[in-house]
């Protein structure tokens, strides 16, 4: 067990049942209200054709149903941690590779989002051509499928491990997810790897917009949105992966405080590296747009009025 596994079980053991309920509720709460916003936001995507056939939603869509599953099965693994439910570990793994394999749609499809906004400002006349619901459509696939080969190979790097452990019952914590050497390096490889390509990715397109703005040719505006918003995919980024720091920062400040100012932390931690980025991130795309936040505003004050397009 990891030194970040081991800490957290050591917390979760000395909790009065009273606590627990109560950090319980106070993550689950507003975790339940951002799933309900983001759900929110996701059928009102689906439920217009003018979002369904423009390529920049559908992205948005398959931005929006990754980071729901990842909030689902993070809030699931959470509760039944502090619960200390213990399980199989095939079930458990089961489980933590579900909520790995959601975790890296995020970075990949703002990727693909940036290029796209690439794609219509310094390459306007071939957008139409290139940006399709057909390419699009192929692109959501090709993600889905790296993200489930990467699954695959820990799968395949934790088999042995997984034979061994079939009666095993303990309890499922991320922090077990990777119990080899090996399991962890390749981790930690594939986490800076797609961090560091993705932000390249990002910035690169942000360049190229930022060069095609100062040409005499250019759409001044479009061009000013289109940097704005390749900011925003590269804040998103940056919100997407700030899970990863979760396992650093419990283990760095389980040494500083006590038991119970370090439940009250690892909570709060959990509820800005997890809940808050996943729900803020397509949330703030979608305000920002104004073809999406007049309906969104509708949906969420119970309004009855129908909005025509």
């Amino acid at each position: 067990m990891s030194d970040a596994a081991q800490t957290q079980t050591n917390i979760t053991n000395g909790m009065r049942l009273s606590d627990k309920l109560l950090f319980s509720f106070l993550t689950t709460l507003p975790s339940c209200i951002f799933f309900f916003i983001n759900g929110t936001l996701l059928v009102t995507l689906r439920s217009k054709p003018m979002f369904c056939g423009n390529c920049r939603y559908v992205l948005l869509c398959n931005l929006l149903i990754g980071d729901i599953l990842f909030l689902a099965l993070s809030q699931l693994l959470y509760l039944l941690s502090i619960s200390r439910i213990t399980m199989l570990y095939p079930v458990c793994a089961l489980l933590i590779m579900l909520s790995t394999l959601t975790d890296s749609i995020s970075p990949l499809t703002l990727v693909v989002m940036s290029m796209e906004r690439y794609i219509a400002v310094c390459h306007p006349l071939r957008h139409a051509a290139i940006v399709t619901i057909r390419n699009t459509s192929v692109v959501i696939l090709l993600i889905w499928t790296f993200c489930f080969l990467n699954v695959l190979i820990q799968t395949l790097l934790l088999l042995t491990f997984i034979l061994e452990a079939l009666q095993r019952k303990e309890l499922c914590l991320a922090a077990l997810q990777y119990p080899t050497p090996t399991s962890r390096e390749y981790s930690k490889a594939y986490t800076c790897v797609l961090f560091v390509s993705t932000a390249v990715v990002i910035i690169s397109t942000y360049t190229g917009v930022a060069a095609a703005a100062r040409s005499a040719s250019a759409d001044k505006a479009s061009a000013q949105k289109a940097r704005n918003t390749l900011l925003l995919h590269l804040v998103q980024l940056g919100l997407s992966l700030s899970s990863t720091t979760h396992s650093f920062l419990v283990l760095s400040v389980s040494k500083l405080v006590t038991r119970m100012v370090f439940v009250r932390i690892q909570n709060v931690l959990y509820v800005f590296l997890f809940v808050l980025p996943r729900c803020l991130s397509a949330l703030i795309y979608g305000i920002r747009d104004q073809s999406i936040r007049s309906i969104l505003v509708y949906k969420l004050c119970f309004k009855k009025q129908q909005i025509h397009f």
